[in-house]
């Protein structure tokens, strides 16, 4: 397989070069049924699964029935709280519980592999940043302006480690997310056109997809 490259860019968004990034984690062929299964995985365990409803037995009241079984000529009743009636339980209904399921983890580690891939190998949407331009302090505008240099404004900011700076800064603008390498995950590569990798911030992406 031919060489993987991102183009290197400056704090100012310039571009000053090209950076080589290892095929065997840039340049793996997506598979959508895998990274479908990822997505899935993680949106489950997102799940807060705190849904509950009762049912005729934990609604208060409906102890008594309502009327005497014959001679009244109505439909015969059991309790007030029975599901056919308004205010009745809820007939299997949801409870709380764990969506979670089970997913091996070189099938997630793949499935980061193909994500990245799918940025860099087929949308050519992978920039290498050598340094940002806010440090100090959050600026916004700053970091917007660096987008725009760049003719971007939908964004997934990879860096080494947290950066709360650059957090804030990004707060603002609806389509840019900052994300350390330990959070780096299937769903927000999915969800961005492009990818902004810190340079510093290689070698530990490196390190977790060959753990």
């Amino acid at each position: 397989m031919e060489a993987i490259k991102a183009k290197l860019i400056d704090s100012s968004a310039n571009i000053i070069g090209e950076i080589e990034l290892p095929s065997d984690l840039y340049g793996v062929t997506p598979k959508v049924g895998l990274l479908h299964e990822v997505v899935r995985w993680q949106m489950a365990r997102w799940r807060a699964g705190t849904a509950c409803t009762k049912t005729r037995g934990e609604v208060r009241g409906g102890g008594r029935k309502p009327w005497p079984q014959k001679h009244t000529g109505r439909a015969r009743q059991g309790s007030i709280r029975a599901p056919q009636w308004v205010g009745g339980g809820v007939v299997h209904g949801p409870k709380p519980r764990s969506y979670e399921f089970k997913l091996n983890k070189k099938v997630r580690r793949l499935g980061l592999k193909m994500a990245l891939s799918s940025r860099v190998f087929r949308l050519n949407k992978v920039y290498v940043a050598e340094d940002f331009p806010v440090k100090d302090k959050p600026k916004t505008k700053v970091l917007k302006n660096f987008l725009d240099t760049l003719g971007i404004n939908d964004a997934l900011i990879v860096v080494p480690e947290r950066n709360l700076i650059l957090e804030k800064s990004a707060d603002n603008l609806p389509k840019v997310k900052v994300l350390a390498v330990e959070g780096l995950n299937v769903y927000d590569i999915l969800n961005h056109q492009n990818l902004i990798l810190a340079k510093d911030a290689l070698p530990k992406i490196e390190e977790r997809l060959r753990r």
